[in-house]
């Protein structure tokens, strides 16, 4: 898949490019997939330089390039400064576009504002960052007067409204929301032989749709919306070429990998659940941690996820295990950019996995070092900026408490510990609006409240 001294002398040796050119791709951004984390920094890098030059050709769509390659490198490193910079440098394009002369380079140059919004609100968390977007896009929209700005507007809109509403309430529903990018992807797509670009973005819209029926499937336990879900990812991938497009490649099918083993969880189907592991693992032999450490990092998850729901389908501790080397794996990443959203996940599913581990093998060092963990992620997590987060963190430090009756059979207070660990989360999850996150604490505290769940240590004579 990355076979680079070929490929690069394919696309940048010999007479491709005969004129001077900054920088590897010479602005085609379909070429920056060819590009690892260390030379597509080069190639931003590159891209300033060009649209700094004071007798450079179109100043405007340099800035554009530049800004386009930024975005991607925090994309793959989950970098700030690389983002903040994307957008900053997104808002010189659309200046020097100037929206009465080019109103279809700015409208591009506000989508790529918009995106970098969305990029951050995945990133860290930060939902205020969806309204951001939500205006560049309508903005965009309501500027440009055609072509692949316009397309990117209605995609944006939908994607933002998608992301910010309440969760459809039935599989019909959802559906109906999914068919509505439809008309934009297939547009996008019968651009493509004008602009290269466009073939790429079309994928990537089709992305965020695949990620949209995933999370509602995911929701909704519906069979259906994540069989639709998985043919996307089969029609995204008939277009895709891996030694071409890796990156794309790789996120795709990481997409197709967790369809998989949703539908293994959904159906009880360890069969489903073994092809979902089996083809995330495939994709981690040759997808390179140094093409894109963040992507390797949620491939690593994915996978890490799938073994989790393996274990749970079979009560196999082996599976546990296999899940934690992958979240461990998956932390080496994180661990460089811990403001990240994915960091709390890892964190949050590693414990559970060694609590499961420990509950079949009757190991309690295991659930030790599950509770330390825990605990460290507590002490230096702000509940304020993400209370659903910390909730989450409560739920799962209760069930370490569980666990740890469970097998010794003894309470030595960890039934007081879980109960004002669930009754702090039900309270964020009632503040929330999350019924089925609420229904899961409540559930919890039901549970400890049975009589005979653990005897308590009699107090010392």
């Amino acid at each position: 898949m990355f076979e680079f001294g070929r490929e690069l002398m394919r696309f940048f040796g010999g007479d491709t490019f005969s004129a001077p050119r900054d920088g590897l791709t010479g602005g085609d951004q379909t070429l920056l997939e060819l590009l690892d984390l260390r030379l597509l920094h080069n190639e931003a890098r590159a891209c300033d330089v060009a649209a700094g030059r004071i007798h450079a050709k179109d100043r405007a769509q340099r800035k554009l390039e530049a800004a386009i390659a930024w975005r991607e490198v925090a994309r793959r490193s989950g970098d700030a400064v690389a983002l903040r910079k994307a957008a900053a440098t997104a808002e010189s394009a659309a200046e020097l576009f100037d929206r009465r002369r080019r109103p279809d380079g700015w409208a591009r140059a506000r989508c790529e504002q918009a995106y970098c919004a969305i990029l951050g609100a995945e990133l860290y968390g930060d939902d205020g960052l969806f309204a951001a977007a939500e205006i560049a896009f309508r903005e965009a929209g309501q500027a440009a007067r055609g072509g692949i700005g316009r397309v990117l507007s209605d995609i944006g809109v939908l994607a933002v409204d998608a992301m910010t509403r309440p969760a459809p309430k039935d599989a019909q529903a959802a559906r109906i929301a999914a068919a509505r990018f439809v008309q934009p992807i297939t547009d996008l797509s019968g651009m493509a032989r004008r602009a290269r670009p466009a073939r790429l973005l079309a994928i990537e819209a089709r992305m965020i749709r695949i990620d949209l029926l995933l999370g509602w499937g995911a929701r909704l336990a519906d069979r259906g919306l994540l069989q639709d879900a998985l043919t996307e990812t089969n029609t995204a991938l008939d277009v895709l070429q891996a030694d071409y497009e890796p990156v794309t490649f790789g996120r795709i099918t990481s997409l197709k990998g967790q369809a998989l083993a949703l539908l293994g969880e959904m159906t009880g189907s360890a069969e489903s659940l073994l092809d979902g592991v089996n083809l995330l693992s495939g994709l981690l032999k040759d997808f390179s941690r140094d093409q894109s450490p963040l992507d390797w990092a949620r491939i690593q998850t994915a996978l890490a996820q799938a073994l989790q729901a393996l274990g749970e389908a079979t009560s196999n501790e082996h599976s546990f295990e296999q899940a934690v080397t992958c979240y461990d794996r998956a932390s080496l990443v994180l661990k460089t950019v811990p403001a990240l959203a994915l960091s709390a996940f890892v964190t949050s599913n590693r414990a559970i996995c060694l609590s499961r581990s420990a509950e079949l093998s009757g190991d309690l060092t295991v659930l030790d070092a599950a509770e330390t963990a825990f605990r460290m992620e507590l002490a230096g997590f702000a509940a304020g900026r993400n209370p659903t987060a910390w909730a989450l963190l409560q739920v799962n430090l209760a069930r370490l408490y569980e666990a740890r009756m469970d097998i010794t059979g003894v309470d030595k207070g960890e039934r007081a510990g879980a109960v004002t660990a669930l009754s702090a989360a039900l309270d964020v999850f009632s503040e929330q609006g999350l019924r089925s996150l609420s229904v899961v604490a409540s559930d919890a505290l039901n549970r400890l409240s049975e009589p005979g769940r653990a005897r308590a240590v009699p107090p010392r004579p």
